[in-house]
């Protein structure tokens, strides 16, 4: 049965007082232990928010953000694609070895609960962990979050536009009701155009409640749905950035990051909380005036990096230094081997790919990537990777997708197919990969090709 406005708003403050949430404001967690919450944007370009770009819309408070810890423009994704890109960053995993590939839709068993996620460890370490907004990586009992380590919940099982408003193939995703999930209950059967306009403050109602609620150290994974098309922002942002709907979204979201960070001043909280804000993977160029931006080639559904390289902030005062900005590159599959060396949380049983880069993201004098290279993926299909170092990008001889006419107001546009042969860019000198150095560097090419040959063997034969 479908739940009216009212009937929702009701069950979820019943929900929220049932799980020990409330506005009290509480003290730091007795532990010490650090606290981790990950804020995930949805199709978000690298050049969003300052100082990776410079909108037209402001961001006080990703910006404040930025001021208070560091900016990493050398960060990527695996695969420029969802439910792949969540799955690699909540478990360490390459999409490779984990068959999570593009996007995942309704009823879908998503990722295979042997490989342990970053939220299954941390609630073995103690942590309280929570999840709000859009999951993507699973839509049976067995691989939504309840199952998959979060003690609280709420959200979308999968993306905002497998819907029967889908602007290209409404009769197929209306075969599927976009329900929202709590706790492990639908509490709205059929999500309406009104209450998506409702789905970020919803999030980040959510978020506060459990923040201000903890006494134990926790983890909150914050992951929105915008911007990822259709979009929508509720009536407090309606019109506020006067440059569109896109940066009305935006402001929101923004407001959200300004809460969370509220929360934890309130609470005490602010100096014993990793925060990281990303995104999944760049911009869905296809929509025109509702996609974000990159400077880079390409975009999302690519292996280019306008669809792997995605802006990163990270902030835990008197380790990450405020202000500061790296070049030195790493990949969201670091991120679970890090979280766990820095809250003392033994890894997962089964087979990581990601490694400790704690160091980097300090800053630390002289620090080397770990990897000797990073793969990158599009579907099913391995295309490249880049050294660890992130100055050398090979990518192997494939087809990829490349925008032809933009839509417009939330209509897709159009792609046309073409071909790369096999390429070498200096990153360094030349991070917009126009200028194939294959033959150029022959030395390099030759020990980039044995590494794709070797992980292509390993993970895709």
């Amino acid at each position: 049965m479908k739940l009216t406005r009212r009937s929702f708003i009701q069950n979820s403050t019943i929900a929220i007082a049932s799980t020990g949430f409330s506005t009290v404001s509480r003290s730091q967690n007795s532990t010490n232990q650090t606290n981790v919450i990950v804020i995930l944007l949805d199709d978000s370009g690298w050049a969003d928010f300052r100082p990776f770009g410079s909108p037209a819309y402001p961001t006080p408070n990703v910006d404040r953000l930025a001021k208070e810890g560091c900016a990493y423009r050398n960060f990527y994704v695996p695969q420029a694609i969802c439910s792949a890109s969540r799955a690699a960053m909540m478990t360490g995993c390459y999409p490779g070895r984990t068959k999570v590939f593009g996007a995942h839709g309704p009823n879908a068993k998503g990722l295979d609960p042997k490989f342990s996620t970053m939220s299954e460890v941390l609630k073995h370490n103690g942590y309280t962990t929570a999840m709000f907004g859009k999951w993507h990586m699973g839509d049976q009992p067995g691989t939504r979050p309840a199952a998959r380590g979060f003690d609280y919940s709420c959200g979308l099982m999968y993306s905002n536009d497998m819907w029967k408003y889908h602007p290209e193939r409404p009769d197929f995703w209306g075969q599927y009701p976009l329900q929202f999930w709590e706790n492990n209950e639908v509490t709205i059967e059929e999500v309406s155009k009104n209450d998506q306009k409702k789905l970020t403050t919803w999030y980040t109602e959510h978020s506060i409640s459990f923040i201000r609620q903890q006494k134990k150290p926790f983890f909150l994974f914050l992951s929105h749905s915008m911007p990822h098309v259709p979009l929508f922002s509720s009536r407090k942002f309606d019109g506020k950035s006067g440059t569109g709907l896109y940066g009305d979204v935006m402001m929101e979201i923004d407001w959200s990051v300004g809460q969370v960070m509220n929360a934890l001043k309130e609470t005490g909280q602010s100096d014993n909380t990793l925060i990281i804000l990303t995104s999944d993977n760049g911009p869905w160029v296809s929509y025109g005036n509702h996609s974000g931006k990159t400077p880079f080639r390409e975009a999302k559904g690519t292996s280019f990096e306008g669809g792997v390289r995605s802006g990163c902030l990270a902030k835990l005062p008197n380790f990450i230094e405020a202000g500061s900005i790296s070049d030195q590159s790493f990949c969201s599959i670091d991120l679970l081997p890090t979280i766990c060396h820095l809250t003392n949380t033994p890894l997962p049983n089964n087979p990581i790919d990601g490694k400790n880069v704690w160091d980097i993201m300090i800053g630390r004098p002289n620090t080397k990537n770990p990897h000797e290279y990073y793969p990158f993926s599009t579907g099913s299909r391995f295309e490249g990777i880049i050294s660890g170092d992130g100055r050398w990008k090979l990518h192997l001889p494939h087809n990829y997708r490349t925008l032809s006419l933009a839509g417009n107001d939330g209509q897709a546009g159009k792609y046309q197919q073409k071909e790369i042969e096999l390429s070498l860019f200096d990153l360094i000198n030349d991070p917009y990969e126009t200028l194939n150095v294959v033959e150029k560097y022959p030395e390099v090419t030759t020990k980039l090709k044995t590494f794709a040959d070797t992980h292509q063997n390993k993970f895709y034969s």
